[in-house]
């Protein structure tokens, strides 16, 4: 049977895959230590959980429209004004299941053949599928680990042509953890105001910041580019919501009915108890999010700490998300056992094989010499974890 040109054309998650291998050789009996996907470790709040039950036990089980329940966009259109600044309505929010469908659809709505989609490189790895699959072309705009993945907006411009259709901005990021400055984000407006071109803002870290530097919106930086910008966030991350599969997007009306009319020939409506779950995550105590950020943080500072006692492995400090990249380029060309490593795939599977440790390649993500290491885990994996990676790059010679 012959497949679809669409379907030959993309990879497989890289994460996803990663994340069943190690559960597969777990269930074998394997201890393996898993730093591959990118899903909290903490349960969903109680009071989100109550919300679904409750909404379960009053028949909340039908059809809802296909853009989502009128309260669960009227909580997001309140959630995401207070937080950005600028008033927002119902009318601009599609529910969506999870963000990963959100940018799914714009992708769809917004992207023809011939069309370009610039995307910072590291990204994280489904942009460039959901680019091709929508028959748009990507344009990579490197971000260098030696100058802290921040963004040349000079090199930028050169990369803007009139078949671009939009940027993709993720801040914080996945995979490095790095966020772009405002004077970035206010530089990044302009010029899409300039050479007009729209903004697919990807949020869905924004709430896992560690202070350093704090989350702005590039609409509340530049308000004028607003009606250019589509703002994408979801609970998964922020509420430990991962399985609930919420998310939505935010943006002009007329993009928006596109989207809406999309979703309502593929998914329909996302579960409408889970709409339940979401509006008490959005409307309810945000004391849970802030003991999550801090545990993250001490989870960050301790991988970072171990990182530095590994002299074949280096990685910029992330400020956001929680994951670190990992250069380990240093152990490229050397083997042990018989086995070589020439590559980020060659270094997981040696990784998975030799010391039971899951990690994900960086190619999957734009960069060949790195590897992401997700510190969403407890404090004691962390610490055998990178024992476990210390004593493996160390191997090799």
């Amino acid at each position: 049977m012959l497949l679809s040109r669409r379907a030959r054309s993309i990879q497989p998650s890289a994460t996803l895959a990663i994340s069943a291998k190690a559960k597969e050789m777990r269930a074998q009996g394997k201890p393996v230590i898993g730093f591959g996907a990118g899903e909290p470790d903490f349960d969903t709040p109680e009071h989100i959980k109550a919300a679904a039950i409750e909404a379960l036990q009053k028949g909340d089980t039908k059809y809802t429209p296909a853009s989502g329940t009128p309260r669960l966009r009227e909580a997001i259109a309140r959630w995401t004004s207070k937080d950005v600044g600028l008033d927002f309505s119902p009318a601009e929010v599609v529910v969506s299941c999870g963000a990963k469908h959100s940018l799914y659809n714009i992708f769809m709505a917004l992207c023809q053949q011939r069309d370009e989609v610039i995307i910072p490189s590291p990204f994280w790895l489904s942009y460039p599928e959901m680019a091709t699959l929508s028959g748009a072309k990507s344009v990579f705009l490197p971000l260098r680990e030696e100058d802290g993945y921040r963004v040349d907006i000079e090199a930028l411009r050169k990369l803007i042509t009139p078949k671009t259709k939009a940027l993709i901005l993720n801040s914080p990021s996945n995979p490095t953890g790095t966020m772009w400055t405002e004077e970035e984000l206010r530089q990044v407006a302009e010029l899409a105001l300039e050479r007009k071109f729209l903004i697919v803002s990807d949020d869905t870290y924004n709430k896992i910041v560690y202070g350093e530097n704090p989350f702005k919106s590039i609409v509340s930086l530049v308000p004028e580019v607003r009606d250019k910008t589509i703002l994408v966030n979801c609970v998964s991350k922020t509420y430990a919501m991962t399985g609930w599969r919420i998310g939505w997007a935010i943006g002009p009306k007329k993009i928006m009915k596109a989207i809406d009319g999309i979703q309502s020939h593929s998914t329909s409506n996302p579960t409408s108890f889970a709409q339940a779950g979401a509006v008490a995550a959005l409307e309810g105590p945000q004391d849970c999010v802030q003991v999550m950020v801090r545990e993250f943080k001490e989870r960050r500072d301790l991988m970072m700490g171990l990182l530095a006692g590994i002299p074949q492995a280096r990685a910029v400090k992330p400020t956001g998300a929680f994951y670190v990249f990992v250069n380990v380029s240093d152990c490229y060309g050397k083997s042990c056992d018989g086995t070589s490593v020439n590559s980020s795939v060659d270094m997981v599977k040696f990784l998975l094989e030799k010391v039971l440790l899951a990690v994900v390649d960086g190619a999957s993500f734009g960069s060949d010499d790195h590897i992401r290491l997700s510190y969403a885990t407890s404090r004691d994996q962390i610490e055998q974890g990178l024992k476990r990676l210390g004593e493996g790059l160390a191997a090799l010679s």
